[in-house]
């Protein structure tokens, strides 16, 4: 009975010994799950994931998959989402990554001086995002948010945001609002004295402008303390991308004449003071600059055409930039007027002065 007893337990030992190795092999050795994307899905079992894996041809048997959960303790804590799995990884650390919910990130990138059409745009080209906003008025977009009334424009901040399968536009345009309205408070707090500017939103506005005046970060204070003493002196800002929000989907690439002159609540060229919205999203470096503006005497900037601006502080200096930079040196001959600069000049040279 003893002998039997010895060569049972030596049998078991062997057996033991056996799965152990060959457990040892299933949880360590390297899988190849190659580049395709695998997703477990909200309230899918342990049992359930390891046959979609062994159905793919990823574990080679599901059982010592499940047995690891099961032995780590793990078995109920698979995380819901969509996986890519690195080749060469092991089932232990394929296991870990579930278990720790390291799913795929997909990238949404909303650039400074994009408008609220725009982003909706980009939203509705993510193609991994859940759609629930799709041909919705701003408006009815503002109340999902929890912000009825609110204008859209330039309220969210433009980065790239990442999200996951499952989640919808809504979320990522809350995160997005929810970052710009943090920021822009945080930028107020510490704005210098003395602004022409009476709460955030005006700071807002006018970030809006420099974001589309201007792409070189060296400009952005310049340019801003340009429109700070503008609006000082009670001058109309006289910008053009005002004047090209208001015009909506008419703008086809060009201001015309007829444009300045025509009245809308966003064109500077005729209407003293800031637009009633921004006109874009505005980066955290054109607010900065908002709030921060170079000191100086100049009231007016013109392109010198390789992406670079010259600053005046006179009407006369600034029409002989004008000459220099947009009319190759020609000059015609300006309309007198008493207007705020350089509107009379502007329409005398049909619009070459744009910045």
């Amino acid at each position: 009975m003893r002998a039997v007893l010895t060569r049972l337990i030596v049998i078991l030992s062997m057996l033991a010994a056996v799965a152990g190795l060959y457990l040892s092999w299933a949880w360590n050795h390297s899988l190849t799950p190659g580049t395709e994307t695998y997703e477990v899905k909200p309230g899918m079992t342990l049992r359930a994931f390891a046959r979609e894996l062994s159905r793919r041809g990823i574990l080679s048997e599901r059982h010592s998959f499940v047995w690891l959960a099961y032995l780590s303790g793990r078995s109920r804590d698979l995380k819901s989402g969509e996986y890519l799995f690195r080749n060469g990884m092991t089932a232990r650390e394929l296991l870990d990554q579930v278990v720790a919910g390291r799913v795929i990130e997909y990238p949404l990138v909303v650039l400074e001086g994009w408008t609220f059409r725009q982003f909706s745009q980009a939203l509705e080209a993510a193609t991994k995002l859940t759609h629930t906003l799709a041909g919705l008025s701003p408006r009815v977009v503002m109340e999902r948010l929890g912000h009825a009334g609110e204008h859209p424009e330039g309220k969210f901040f433009p980065d790239t945001y990442y999200y996951t399968t499952g989640e919808t536009d809504l979320m990522i345009l809350a995160k997005a609002y929810d970052k710009m309205q943090n920021l822009l408070q945080q930028e107020w707090q510490i704005r210098e004295g003395n602004l022409p500017l009476k709460d955030p939103y005006e700071a807002l506005i006018l970030a809006s402008i420099v974001e589309k005046e201007t792409g070189r970060a060296d400009e952005r204070h310049l340019i801003a303390g340009v429109f700070i003493n503008r609006l000082r002196r009670g001058m109309r800002l006289q910008t053009d991308p005002t004047v090209i929000y208001g015009m909506g989907k008419s703008y086809a690439g060009n201001i015309r004449l007829k444009d300045l002159r025509r009245d809308t609540p966003y064109n500077t060229y005729i209407r003293r003071g800031l637009p009633p919205t921004p006109v874009a999203l505005p980066g955290k470096e054109s607010l900065q600059a908002v709030l921060h503006p170079e000191a100086s005497d100049a009231l007016f900037f013109v392109s010198r055409g390789d992406g670079s601006h010259e600053f005046s502080a006179t009407l006369a200096e600034h029409n002989k930039a004008v000459i220099k930079y947009q009319l190759k040196g020609k000059p015609r001959a300006p309309a007198a007027s008493s207007a705020p600069p350089s509107q009379s000049l502007k329409e005398t040279i049909n619009m070459m002065t744009t910045r």
